[in-house]
């Protein structure tokens, strides 16, 4: 099992959610975090909650420009990069004949656009530290699409091909790349539904998740985990 004690990790979007439960996770594994917000001050309210160190830092990961600078501020101040966690993303819910322009190119740009420009920032600095780990943070929708949700689907889909082709790109050089496809997870994202009901994931179960594939043997990777509630509400 290899160890992450110190190591850097970066979370985007890490102040709530889905991603607060993975920095959270991986602060408590020994990790320094490195989490993301559009608004600075949840993201260092955020880490100053987590503590073990975390930091935060703000960020729309639709700007190429904040992207390379948040990259080059986490080297000088923590040293480099080792873990990077794309969960930065939004999802807006319509018709594709009822959806605005502005809305699809928001979803587009965040979950898709976002991914790409983290990654590739990511991806020397890793390089340069003999390896580290990518986890893409997708969702069940991005296998099972759902009507009202064109963007948000595309979007999802986009980010399972693209870590598909990743991690074949990156395996040599020592840089592991895993898809997390979680289902309905209590949250406050998209229309909040499935924070009202207790059947549904906690953010913790994918933070969890995210520890167990980081203790994983170096020479395993699991390329894509799908996620669902045990026991999902019938009917």
């Amino acid at each position: 099992m290899a160890s992450w004690q110190g190591k850097v990790a970066v979370v985007t979007g890490g102040n709530r959610g889905i991603g607060r439960g993975i920095a959270e996770a991986l602060a408590k594994e020994g990790l320094v975090v490195a989490l993301t917000a559009r608004d600075g001050a949840a993201a260092r309210e955020a880490a100053t909650e987590i503590g073990h160190g975390a930091r935060g830092y703000a960020l729309d990961v639709r700007r190429q420009a904040q992207v390379a600078a948040l990259f080059a501020a986490v080297e000088k101040d923590l040293g480099g990069v080792d873990v990077l966690v794309n969960n930065a993303g939004v999802g807006t819910f319509a018709p594709v004949a009822e959806m605005s322009i502005e809305d699809w190119h928001a979803v587009i740009e965040t979950n898709v656009n976002g991914v790409f420009y983290c990654t590739r920032e990511a991806i020397p600095r890793m390089i340069q530290r003999g390896g580290g780990y990518i986890f893409n943070v997708s969702s069940l929708a991005g296998r099972n699409a759902f009507p009202g949700a064109a963007a948000y689907c595309a979007s999802k889909h986009a980010v399972n091909g693209f870590s598909e082709a990743l991690f074949q790109e990156v395996r040599d050089e020592g840089i592991r790349v895993t898809y997390l496809m979680p289902g309905s997870v209590a949250t406050a994202f998209g229309s909040g539904s499935a924070a009202k009901q207790g059947w549904a994931l906690q953010p913790e179960d994918v933070g969890e998740m995210v520890v167990d594939l980081l203790r994983t043997n170096p020479r395993a990777m699991h390329s894509r985990v799908e996620m669902r509630p045990s026991r999902p509400k019938k009917g």
